[in-house]
């Protein structure tokens, strides 16, 4: 089993267990999608995999498209995208990307929330080469299916490794390359069932168990703030 099914098991929104929670940050990413494009899934790709990955997430068809029709109400505030990286204790790195219609009131919240636990929020670049930005594509494999055809296949479409387990293949790529491998499947007719841009660490470390449980608190912390869409560290 590879890397990227390894952190792909590690960040399946494992503290995001309440749907109350998690709702909300899908549907943001979803009137996002449409704000930026069509609001036809079928016209924009990019609001075709939230829409994906909304509904891999079991979130309501009535959610979905009222994100969808948020995104052309006049009384929509402006969403921003933007990235803070942090440093915690024990050498611990963390990435957040967050969507936000009031920086200030988001930066505030996510300095508040590294400063009082002994980390502290650093400059706008300072980590991005510690993290390779991949995307990460899923998709049940039938009986038809062959691998190492696939792999062949989609090597054209940006394709870096493919890995397969428990009936469920994984496609990682450079994050440049996600559009080209999903319009390959497309092509090809097969059915994607989550697809997204990961941040991964490229030199992961290791910390015990206590410091893990110090750093949860941090990870949780952040991921219950309302702008918050993802968080990334550099923990093995």
């Amino acid at each position: 089993m590879g890397r990227a099914f390894e952190y792909r098991k590690a960040s399946k929104l494992k503290r995001w267990g309440a749907m109350s929670k998690l709702f909300p940050k899908l549907g943001k990413i979803i009137m996002m999608a449409a704000k930026e494009g069509s609001s036809d899934p079928d016209m924009n790709s990019k609001l075709r995999t939230a829409i994906l990955n909304a509904k891999s997430e079991n979130m309501p068809k009535d959610n979905i498209e009222a994100a969808i029709k948020r995104a052309s109400a006049k009384d929509t505030a402006s969403m921003l995208e933007v990235n803070y990286e942090c440093k915690a204790p024990h050498g611990v790195l963390i990435f957040v990307e967050s969507m936000t219609d009031n920086n200030t009131r988001t930066v505030a919240n996510i300095k508040n929330i590294i400063t009082k636990r002994g980390g502290e929020l650093l400059t706008n670049g300072s980590l991005e080469f510690m993290f390779d930005r991949k995307a990460l594509i899923e998709f049940k494999l039938t009986d038809k299916m062959d691998i190492e055809e696939l792999e062949l296949e989609l090597i054209d479409a940006g394709l870096e490794e493919i890995e397969e387990e428990d009936g469920i293949c994984l496609l990682t790529a450079d994050y440049t390359s996600f559009g080209t491998l999903n319009s390959a499947l497309e092509d090809m007719n097969i059915e994607i069932t989550k697809a997204n841009l990961e941040r991964m660490a490229n030199s992961p470390i290791c910390i015990s168990s206590e410091q893990q449980k110090e750093i949860d608190k941090i990870l949780e912390k952040l991921e219950d703030d309302e702008d918050v869409q993802k968080v990334f560290t550099n923990i093995q």
